[in-house]
């Protein structure tokens, strides 16, 4: 799969996660009398915003994408590609917090309103991300994979000549 892909992926599950959570605990929230618990979560998820938002706010890459990107090891053809699993293999994390939480939620919607502004800044902080990933790729003339590795061990890319110019955008 392609580190963009994974990348706008990354930012799109994590709004899902987002929404879902935020869903739940309004749910939760709107049985209770009392409003401490909808108030805090509204003033939480627009911290969250807030954050999400400077932090994402950089047009160029992160220092760890560049190490990422950096350290790709090169080769001529063309991994195998197989997103589905390249998305659970990295996003297993996002997907046992976003089912814990939403279970947790059930009993105690606050549990599920943090989580969603912690899911809320990640997809904020991670937004631009592709795109400073794709122009690294159209000025090198490359193209970047997310290598075969073990859902425990640290994410792992490949570097593969590409072709430069804006007439590969789609």
């Amino acid at each position: 799969m392609r580190f963009g892909d994974f990348l706008k992926a990354t930012v799109l599950l994590s709004a899902a996660s987002a929404t879902l959570l935020a869903a739940l605990t309004v749910i939760g929230i709107s049985n209770s009398l009392d409003q401490t618990p909808a108030i805090v979560c509204a003033v939480w998820w627009v911290l969250a915003t807030l954050i999400g938002t400077v932090m994402g706010s950089q047009p160029e890459t992160t220092e760890q994408i560049a190490r990422l990107l950096a350290g790709a090891r090169h080769q001529q053809g063309l991994p195998e590609l197989h997103p589905a699993r390249t998305i659970f293999n990295r996003l297993w994390p996002l997907l046992l917090a976003t089912l814990a939480a939403g279970a947790l939620s059930v009993f105690l919607p606050q549990v599920g309103g943090i989580a969603a502004g912690f899911a809320i800044i990640w997809a904020l902080a991670w937004r631009r991300q592709e795109a400073a990933v794709a122009a690294i790729e159209e000025r090198d003339g490359a193209r970047f994979y997310v290598d075969k590795t073990s859902p425990l061990s640290a994410i792992r890319l490949v570097r593969t000549p590409g072709f430069s110019g804006d007439y590969l955008r789609v």
